[in-house]
């Protein structure tokens, strides 16, 4: 049921209060740090709203009415409670700035998150502020999607193709997948970049399903055969299937360099193996391998006052 507007707000209710216990508005006004003209307007509108008088003014002092001793009483216990309320608001603010749950998509929380987070700190620390805790939970993106939307994260870092469902999203990076093999794999040798089709007919060591390194992948095979064979509407049906398909990147990666076969990764994965030349990079023609990474966050247009805008904020300035 809601209220009715005859319910005086909590200031003046306060205000009310202090008058009860020091007996004069001048005492209560340095009791709640306001003029003695605005206690005595706080009291003029709240009785006009109650529609009833609730304090008797005489010369020496104010004084409760019998209604205004009953209000008091009532209002003494609301008090009470909205001082909970204000504390518990207060703690929640607090865990907001002081912990942060992140969920990041692998190649982001392997290349990318530890450098964010750790000049993140340094700048806290920097401005005589204490660093919010950091709990990193890498997943694929398709997880990290479900834990912002379940509200187990509080925001999330995805490298799939598109925005997640229902969430709110920023841009904050690009990066490049890229065709590796070890040195000793014929494609190493190959004089003429692999065609759209020929990739999409390998058997690549590969993430699992929801991974927004496959999804990239597939989504870019799709738009690039459908281009080169519109007939085939159903182009990402045609690829072939995986010769291995692991959890993490790091696993693909060494899978590749145990001699499993080739593997599209994120070219930030792959850097130090490709200058060592532990990998060779396989040119790939006609196929737009470049995808988005992007912060994803559940509700308003902006992340969370806190820890999630403030880390938002630190990535997109970085940039």
């Amino acid at each position: 049921m809601p209220l009715s507007a005859r319910v005086p707000d909590l200031a003046a209710l306060e205000v009310l209060l202090a008058i009860a216990r020091t007996g004069s508005l001048n005492a209560a006004a340095r009791q709640v740090g306001v003029t003695q003209q605005a206690v005595s307007a706080r009291i003029k509108s709240a009785e006009a709203q109650a529609g009833v008088a609730l304090v008797a003014r005489t010369s020496r002092g104010s004084t409760l009415t019998a209604e205004g001793k009953v209000v008091a009483e009532w209002a003494a216990r609301l008090l009470a409670v909205a001082s909970e309320l204000d504390a518990g608001l207060a703690a929640l603010r607090n865990d907001h700035h002081a912990r942060l749950r992140v969920s990041a998509s692998m190649t982001i929380a392997e290349q990318l998150l530890p450098g964010w987070l750790v000049s993140l700190q340094a700048a806290a620390r920097h401005r005589g502020e204490q660093p919010a805790e950091i709990v990193l939970t890498a997943a694929n993106s398709e997880t990290v999607a479900q834990q912002v939307r379940g509200g187990e994260a509080d925001l999330g870092f995805v490298e799939g193709p598109t925005r997640p469902d229902g969430l709110r999203s920023r841009v904050i990076g690009h990066d490049e997948l890229v065709v590796v093999v070890r040195p000793d794999h014929p494609w190493a040798r190959r004089r003429q970049p692999l065609s759209p089709g020929e990739l999409a007919s390998a058997r690549l060591v590969s993430r699992e399903e929801g991974s927004g390194t496959r999804d990239a992948l597939a989504t870019a095979l799709a738009t690039a055969l459908t281009a080169t064979a519109p007939r085939r509407a159903s182009a990402a049906r045609t690829t072939a299937p995986a010769a291995l398909a692991l959890s993490t990147t790091a696993a693909v990666r060494a899978a590749v360099l145990a001699g499993a076969g080739p593997a599209v990764l994120s070219e930030l994965t792959v850097a130090e193996d490709l200058a060592s030349h532990r990998l060779t990079r396989v040119q790939v023609d006609g196929i737009n391998l470049r995808r988005s990474l992007r912060a994803i966050w559940s509700g308003g247009q902006f992340p969370p006052v806190g820890a999630a805008r403030d880390l938002l904020a630190h990535v997109t300035r970085r940039q």
